[in-house]
């Protein structure tokens, strides 16, 4: 293998498009890329999906390590031929780690009939009771021990299916004040702080054999002080902890090196020299094919000049051929549906999850005292372009029609954009003033500042409120006295019909 062939080893790059191009393949040639990571942008239906990874690896003559974030609930790339998961939040409020290990068992047929190798989740970051913009619901909670109970329990099911897990974002930044997508996160955490709550789940998931750890982009002055010394530019964070002290034999992972978090320090070339210094064997770079060039060329000049150890690349390289070496094919047996026990799974921990969070004046369930019922709801087909978005839930007045007519009520309906505008501001309060029970299925009022600036017009207008978090719960504290308040920590179609439910369970 030549020099240009094991610098392309470490590369997960992202592609455009649900179908291979002679552009593709010419560019996975010229960057000898060794990895792939699909997104949503790449899907349009499981056979579709298995061709493309099929034509790609015929194309190139050689096999790929493929990846994708199946992290369950906010973060699933996938619209059919899987199984959709609520947040991680849901599971870890339950606290039953059965849970986490059936879900990974089917996570792993599933994925594994697609053609993935590596599901890069789950989620270890522990939260605390500061605000996290970007880790939230995607996190098991506040409890170390549940997280990585829970995060154990998946790990080891998806691996005993021949699916690889990754555990992240090391060293954990569940308490970072700013999402590393936008901007540089940092915080000040002691090396003792870490040790005590935030680097024991990864701890236990070295101790149990994760085949990936993925690291991330904050910036921790304590435990690093130098410049530009991010945790995925730390040696001493990276190597001579994760890999050193904690002696983990897995492959290290990047975070993506696009983000926000790495463009307020460095040009990406130079990110993805540093990364590889700090001690990374994989670098994923997932959406723009100039950047994938600028860091693969980087690198071969980096390893040319000495200024990277070739001692290190081959040592990476041998970590990487191992973690591919465990799959002997591509597509593991089976049509690429839904595992038949997935749905049933997932209603029922949806169901399990669902917390009242707050009702002093006993709003819930709802009762005939309140016979007009408006309901305000997010325009979900609004992020379609960015995220996935259940095809039921793109029609939101006919998705809420359907399951509140499942227990005789026929709301009035207001949509409104997840930053709304003030015309539509307007309208739900008005809807609101003139209902006698107001529901608010509220998306993000810390995220998004017009959603608070609806959140306390509405609660002004509303004679009687219930709000629904259906992100992070951190908006509880906006709410005023009187106000009922539930959640199911996610807002997948099985988490709001849990909600609905537990609304109107009384008029069963």
């Amino acid at each position: 293998m030549h020099l240009e062939e094991y610098v392309g080893q470490k590369l997960v790059i992202g592609v455009p498009g649900t179908r291979v191009t002679p552009e593709i393949v010419r560019h996975f040639q010229e960057l000898h890329a060794g990895g792939l990571i699909l997104y949503r942008i790449n899907f349009d239906s499981p056979p579709q999906l298995q061709g493309l990874i099929a034509e790609l690896e015929e194309a190139l003559g050689r096999r790929l390590l493929v990846a994708v974030d199946h992290e369950g609930g906010r973060v699933i790339m996938f619209r059919e031929g899987i199984t959709v998961f609520p947040d991680n939040l849901a599971l870890g409020t339950m606290g039953n780690p059965e849970y986490a290990w059936r879900q990974g068992e089917i996570e792993a047929r599933e994925l594994r009939r697609l053609g993935v190798d590596v599901n890069l989740a789950p989620v270890l970051d522990v939260l605390t009771e500061a605000y996290s913009p970007n880790i939230g619901i995607r996190s098991y909670g506040r409890d170390w021990r549940t997280v990585a109970q829970m995060g154990a329990a998946r790990i080891a099911a998806m691996q005993q299916g021949g699916l690889s897990a990754c555990a992240k974002h090391f060293p954990g930044k569940g308490h970072a004040p700013v999402d590393a997508h936008l901007g540089l996160p940092v915080i000040p955490s002691t090396w003792q702080e870490m040790e005590a709550v935030h680097l024991q789940p990864f701890r236990e998931a070295v101790r149990l054999g994760v085949d990936l750890v993925m690291s991330s982009h904050p910036y921790y002055p304590q435990l690093d002080p130098g410049p530009k010394k991010i945790a995925t530019f730390s040696r001493k964070i990276i190597y001579d902890y994760l890999r050193r002290e904690l002696d983990f034999q897995g492959v290290i992972a990047s975070d993506d090196l696009e983000m926000g978090a790495i463009k307020a320090l460095c040009p990406i070339g130079e990110a993805g020299v540093l990364a590889t210094r700090a001690g990374h064997d994989l670098l994923l770079v997932c959406h723009d094919l100039q950047a994938q060039k600028e860091v693969y060329y980087s690198l071969l000049e980096a390893y040319k000049t000495k200024e990277l150890s070739w001692g290190e690349l081959e040592e990476s390289v041998a970590r990487i051929g191992r973690l591919q070496a465990r799959r002997d094919r591509r597509f593991a047996p089976g049509d690429p549906l839904p595992d038949p026990s997935g749905a049933d799974l997932a209603t029922e921990i949806c169901r399990a999850a669902v917390r009242v969070l707050r009702d002093e004046r006993k709003l819930l369930p709802l009762s005939d005292r309140y016979p007009k019922i408006g309901v305000i709801f997010p325009r979900f087909s609004g992020l379609e372009a960015r995220i996935m978005i259940e095809k039921e839930v793109l029609a939101e007045r006919e998705f809420l029609s359907r399951e509140f007519s499942k227990f005789g009520l026929a709301p009035d309906m207001v949509i409104v954009g997840l930053d709304p505008a003030d015309s539509e501001i307007q309208a739900a309060v008005e809807l609101a003033g003139g209902s006698d029970l107001t529901i608010f299925f509220c998306y993000d009022a810390h995220l998004y500042p017009a959603n608070k600036k609806l959140l306390d017009a509405v609660q002004e207008s509303a004679p009687n409120l219930v709000v629904a978090l259906l992100r992070d719960p951190y908006d509880l504290d906006y709410l005023r006295a009187g106000v009922a308040c539930l959640t199911a920590f996610g807002w997948r179609a099985g988490q709001l019909r849990a909600i609905i439910e537990k609304i109107c369970v009384i008029h069963q």
